[in-house]
């Protein structure tokens, strides 16, 4: 057996020599069966060359060898892992291989590593390796919600885990005094679809931060299994008036995704007052189709005839080609031609026509071509453009031979 293991470690030494990753691969999985850990920590070097030289298969199949040496790969991957000159694939790996060991020294420097890294890869492969870790991780990080200096990046660590078993830890800084810490909080508990949130995100709608609010509105967004039984639509109507803009926009979003005539009605009123801003206006428009009405492409078509702003027309124009669903589409369709032909003043504006002529493109919807064919004659370079593009996807037999 000896001298088997004494060949192996040869033959492993040449193939180091020679830089033949492949080999010592081999050799190294060989080993590590054999080998009684007296040369564990030549072994573990050997990896580690691999590890930092070789490519995308070699460094994947020797992360399985570095696990099989045991903790003593933890403390050089730790440092693999904090050098920030080291490059992010090595780093990637090194987090990953780490997270399977689940050991607790391997916590701290991932979770240092959510908190200063800006590789949002590198970032969720640490989060991935904290979660493999399961409850040890979740334990650790509970712990350090209770000490100020360590509760914002320990709630951020849970966040990225986002496993069931954060719930509890998180619901228990929903209340902290510091308001990035409640938005981390609630962001991540929205996700889940626990008893235990709702009541929580509902409190949060009067929170006295608008950034809490406006979490607060998007995860009840996400909730319309709950809206007969809860009111959604009406408690949250209410922030389409809130003081603060990006929590009005968020309202706008949210009853959009609940869905309903109640929701496209709210929506109507706040888009058609004169006291709302554009950004919001510009907000709800879409959210007008996401909520997948025939009544909310109404309203839009009502909008349109009496709201004399362009940014709002082109918005229109242009959401309404976002349609999906065939008898929606449909609906898009003869609005789209009902402006065209109206001699509406937004038809004479060369990006609201040329917006129509697209959006006609994307509905696919033969009712077009009649008025497409004529749009490929526009005085408007512009126009003729979009619309040729709009005919080649409807029609293409339609368009002139010439188009000079």
């Amino acid at each position: 057996m000896q001298g088997n293991i004494n060949q192996l470690l040869m033959q492993a030494q040449t193939a180091y020599d020679s830089a033949d990753w492949s080999s010592l691969i081999q050799y190294l999985q060989q080993l590590i069966l054999v080998d009684d850990e007296q040369h564990s920590e030549y072994l573990l070097e050997l990896a580690l060359s691999i590890l930092e030289m070789g490519d995308f298969q070699q460094r994947w199949d020797i992360s399985k060898v570095l696990l099989r040496l045991g903790n003593i790969a933890i403390s050089p991957l730790i440092s693999i892992l904090e050098d920030e000159d080291t490059e992010e694939e090595l780093r990637w790996y090194a987090a990953r291989t780490l997270g399977e060991f689940q050991h607790p020294e391997a916590i701290a420097p991932l979770v240092e590593l959510l908190k200063t890294s800006e590789d949002e890869e590198l970032k969720a492969i640490a989060a991935t390796a904290l979660g493999q870790m399961g409850s040890l991780a979740i334990t650790e990080l509970s712990q350090l919600l209770k000490q100020d200096d360590t509760r914002l990046l320990a709630v951020r660590s849970l966040a990225y885990i986002r496993t069931p078993e954060t719930i509890t830890p998180l619901l228990s800084v929903v209340q902290d005094a510091e308001v990035a810490v409640r938005v981390t909080a609630l962001e991540a508990l929205s996700s889940f679809h626990d008893q235990r949130v709702t009541p929580v995100l509902l409190q949060a709608l009067d929170d006295v931060v608008a950034a809490v609010r406006r979490i607060a509105v998007l995860g009840l967004g996400f909730r319309p299994d709950l809206n007969s039984e809860l009111d959604l639509v009406t408690r949250l109507q209410t922030k389409l008036y809130d003081f603060n803009i990006e929590v009005c926009c968020a309202a706008a979003t949210a009853l959009s995704r609940l869905g309903g005539d109640a929701a496209t009605h709210h929506l109507f009123i706040v888009l058609m007052s004169p006291h709302t801003p554009t950004t919001l206006q510009l907000e709800i428009i879409p959210a007008l189709v996401w909520v997948g009405t025939l009544s909310g492409l109404k309203y839009l078509q009502q909008a349109f005839n009496q709201i004399q702003s362009e940014k709002v027309w082109q918005e229109i124009v242009t959401v309404l080609g976002r349609v999906e669903k065939p008898h929606l589409a449909t609906k898009a369709t003869e609005i789209l031609l009902e402006f065209l032909n109206s001699h509406h003043p937004a038809t004479e504006i060369t990006n609201i026509k040329s917006a129509i002529a697209l959006s006609l493109g994307q509905l696919g919807n033969q009712q077009a071509i009649p008025s497409l064919t004529t749009l490929v004659k526009d005085s408007n370079e512009q126009v003729r453009l979009h619309a040729i593009a709009a005919l080649k996807k409807l029609a293409p037999e339609f368009l002139p031979i010439s188009l000079d």
